[in-house]
C-alpha cells in the first residue's frame, strides 16, 4: 500500500480517504457494474463491526463518510476528529479483509443498486444520454459500459463473480491512502503497518490491454424519451489524465464552455439565445477519456440550429489563434477552482489520491499551476485541430416524447 500523508494541524480533523485501484473498466461483460456495487458492500459489516457498525462507530466519533465509484477506481472517504485515527484504521482494516457475503445482504443491496440505475439512469434524461454516449463512442474498450453496470448483469450476478471481483480488488498492494489533516506521519506509518501490514497480498486486477481503435467517422445516437425540452451532447476522443497535452485540453474546455464568458455561452445563450445553458468537460481518466459538450436547447429551437452554432464555435477554435487575454481568463479560472478544492483537507486528499492514480504521480499536483501557465495559444489550436474534428465525434441527440407533468 502507498501511503501519502500531509500533516495540518489548523483544525483539529482527519481526512482519510482510500482509492482502490478497480472500476468498471476492470469488468468484463456479463459482470459489470461488480465495482459500483462493493462501494455499497463495504458499509455492510465485517468480522468485528457487523452490519451498520460502520456507520454507527463514525456516528459516536462525530464523523462520516462517503464513498465514490468510476471507471478506473472505487474510493472510500472517512472525515474525522484526529483523535478517533486508530478507530478508522481498525475499521477500514476489517472491512478490506473480513467483509461479510451474507447473502440476505447482498439480495437487499442488488435490489438499492438496481434502483440507483433506475433514479440515475432509467429516470434521468441526462443519465441516459450519458449512458448511450459511452456506448456510441467506445466500441472495444471497456468504458463502452456503465459504472452502474447494465441492467441484465445486476440481475445476474453470482456469488463467484461478487468473491471473485472483491479478491481482485481489495488488497492494500492495490490501494492508495491518503490522509490529510491533524495527524504525524509517523503515527499514520504506524497504524497503517499495524492494521493494513497483516492483511494478505492479492493480485491486483489483469492489465486492460484492450486500445480502443481510433474512430474514423462521426457517430450519431438518438434518445426517444418524454421530456419537454430536447438534449444534445457531443463527445470528442481525448488522451488520458497522465498524458502531456491534458492541460492544453483543460484550457480549450475553459475557452469553450466555463462561466458566461466561454465562447460558447457567449454565442448560443447570450446572443443567439438558442440554448439554456452550454457546458463542457474533458474526463480525466487512467486511459483515453471523451471531451464532451452539453447543451440544453430553448423551447422551439431545433437542435440542429444549436449544433450548427456549436460546431461553428469549435471550428473557430481550430482555425484562428485565441487572444493573449481570453487564453489567460481561461488560465486564471482554471487555477482558481483549484485553489478553492485545496481549500479544504477533504478537497486535498482527494486531489493527492487522484493524481497519484490518474496522473500517474501526486507530485503533478504541485506543478499544476505551472502546466496551466504553460500552455500557448498554439497548443491551444494545434489541440482544438487534432481532437476536436468531425471523424473524431460521437453525436447523442434526446428527442422529447412530449408527457403532460414530465419534468426534465
Amino acid at each position: 500500500m502507498k501511503v501519502l500523508v500531509e500533516e495540518d494541524h489548523n483544525i483539529p480533523s482527519v481526512a482519510l480517504y482510500f482509492f482502490f485501484k478497480v472500476g468498471s473498466r476492470n469488468e468484463r461483460p456479463g459482470a459489470t457494474g461488480l465495482s459500483h456495487f462493493f462501494e455499497h458492500m463495504m458499509f455492510n459489516g465485517a468480522a468485528k463491526y457487523g452490519p451498520k457498525q460502520f456507520d454507527q462507530q463514525m456516528d459516536r466519533a462525530g464523523g462520516s463518510n462517503n464513498a465514490y465509484t468510476s471507471e478506473d477506481m472505487t474510493v472510500y472517504t472517512d472525515w474525522f476528529p484526529s483523535n478517533s485515527l486508530e478507530l478508522m484504521m481498525d475499521m477500514e482494516s476489517d472491512r478490506i479483509q473480513h467483509l461479510a457475503f451474507d447473502p440476505k445482504i447482498i439480495k437487499s443491496e442488488r435490489g438499492v443498486v438496481y434502483s440507483e440505475r433506475r433514479t440515475s439512469v432509467d429516470n434521468s434524461n441526462r443519465g441516459l444520454m450519458q449512458e448511450q454516449m459511452q456506448a456510441a463512442a467506445y466500441e472495444a474498450h471497456p468504458y463502452h459500459w456503465p459504472v452502474v453496470g447494465w441492467p441484465s448483469d445486476i440481475e445476474a450476478w453470482t456469488m463467484d463473480d461478487l468473491k471473485q471481483h472483491f479478491a481482485m480488488g481489495y488488497a492494500p498492494n492495490n490501494c492508495v491512502m491518503v490522509a490529510v489533516g491533524d495527524v504525524k506521519t509517523d503515527e499514520v506509518l504506524r497504524l497503517a503497518k499495524k492494521y493494513m501490514g497483516p492483511i494478505p497480498r492479492h493480485d491486483p486486477p489483469p492489465p486492460v490491454r484492450t486500445i480502443e481503435p481510433k474512430q474514423t467517422g462521426e457517430r450519431r445516437a438518438i434518445v426517444h424519451k418524454p421530456a419537454q425540452l430536447p438534449l444534445e451532447m457531443i463527445a470528442y476522443h481525448i488522451p488520458a489524465a497522465h498524458d502531456s497535452s491534458f492541460p492544453t485540453i483543460e484550457v480549450l474546455r475553459a475557452l469553450l464552455a466555463q462561466g458566461q464568458s466561454s465562447r460558447l455561452y457567449r454565442r448560443l445563450v447570450d446572443r443567439d439565445q438558442l440554448s439554456i445553458d452550454a457546458n463542457a468537460f474533458a474526463q480525466s481518466n487512467l486511459d483515453p477519456g471523451l471531451f464532451v459538450i452539453s447543451l440544453q436547447p430553448r423551447s422551439g429551437v431545433e437542435t440542429a440550429q444549436v449544433e450548427k452554432a456549436a460546431f461553428e464555435e469549435v471550428e473557430k477554435l481550430r482555425s484562428a489563434p485565441v487572444s493573449d487575454a481570453e487564453l489567460q481568463r481561461a488560465k486564471n479560472q482554471l487555477l482558481a477552482d483549484s485553489f478553492r478544492q485545496l481549500q479544504t483537507i477533504a478537497g486535498r486528499a482527494n486531489l493527492i489520491g487522484r493524481y497519484e492514480v490518474l496522473y500517474g504521480d501526486y507530485h503533478k499536483l504541485s506543478t499544476r499551476g505551472e502546466d496551466i501557465e504553460a500552455v500557448t495559444i498554439a497548443d491551444v489550436q494545434k489541440a482544438a485541430a487534432e481532437y476536436l474534428n468531425t471523424d473524431n465525434r460521437t453525436v447523442v441527440t434526446l428527442v422529447p416524447e412530449k408527457k403532460t407533468g414530465v419534468s426534465e
